[in-house]
């Protein structure tokens, strides 16, 4: 029988983002407590975001509004890189990067996680921004899968290409 496998992938849905931050943007249009503070929120690019008030209390909000859309939605923070509110003339901002793939380091952390603390006969194999892990028996790769998510890592994990 041939091996079984999986990839651990950090990926971003970039249409579920896309729907939160329209959400987002419609809800602070609305709401009361945004009235006359100027809040906008927008894509800047294809990977970042650009939120703009009147204050930093105000950026903050809607920074907080759009991270509450992004739970209702499944996908993790982790994909968020927010920066500090910064003063821009009269209007504060808050730059917010989406992280997406895995970088060698986190990869070469998660592959000694499954090597020291994995099933035996299990494989981790590093390929570009993303792991693939293979075992002969099933059982073993929905154990790594619980051991990976057990992990409280900086960037968000998938399981992708179960086969």
């Amino acid at each position: 029988m041939a091996d079984s496998s999986f990839d651990i992938v950090s990926k971003i849905d970039r249409q579920e983002v896309d729907n939160a931050l329209g959400q987002t943007a419609r809800e602070i249009s609305t709401r009361f407590d945004f009235k006359g503070t100027g809040a906008t929120i927008e894509w800047k690019g294809e990977h970042a975001i650009e939120i703009s008030a009147s204050a930093d209390d105000r950026a903050n909000a809607v920074l907080s509004v759009f991270q509450d859309k992004l739970i209702k939605r499944n996908q993790s923070l982790k994909i968020l890189d927010a920066s500090e509110p910064r003063q821009s003339g009269q209007v504060s901002k808050i730059s917010i990067t989406l992280k997406e793939g895995i970088s060698s380091e986190d990869a070469k952390k998660v592959s000694k996680l499954i090597r020291d603390e994995g099933p035996k006969g299990v494989k981790a194999q590093i390929q570009g921004d993303e792991l693939r892990i293979s075992s002969k028996k099933r059982d073993d790769l929905q154990a790594v899968q619980a051991l990976v998510k057990a992990q409280d890592y900086d960037f968000a994990v998938q399981f992708t290409n179960y086969r």
